[in-house]
């Protein structure tokens, strides 16, 4: 009996990768969006879809820092320094994420 209790101890990811994937792509779209909405008047040379390329890769681009800390969740449930350096870890990696991200899709546009 002390076997099965142990086969049913606390999983490791308290939130599914997909949810977490998504929560991540709609932080990035609402920051890609205070950039691209507040233009009024872009560069003809741009296209009349300029917009769709950063609105695509940038959540994109945030969804894979979400897949970043999706899987540092072992190191999360150690505790301790290890749960420090995984959010600082996974925060780094986001933000660098979200950034490379922004570059590539405002490459063109708004980010010459």
């Amino acid at each position: 009996m002390t076997h099965q209790n142990e086969l049913t101890t606390q999983p490791v990811h308290p939130i599914s990768l997909g949810k977490l994937m998504l929560i991540a792509a709609g932080i990035a779209l609402i920051l890609i969006s205070v950039f691209l909405f507040p233009v009024r008047d872009p560069n003809p040379a741009w296209g009349k879809l300029w917009m769709v390329k950063p609105l695509i890769i940038v959540p994109l681009a945030g969804s894979l820092g979400g897949l970043f800390y999706y899987n540092m969740d072992f190191l999360r449930h150690q505790g301790g320094w290890k749960k420090v350096l995984a959010n600082l870890a996974s925060l780094i990696v986001f933000v660098i994420v979200l950034w490379l991200g922004t570059v590539l899709g405002l490459n063109g546009t708004l980010w010459n």
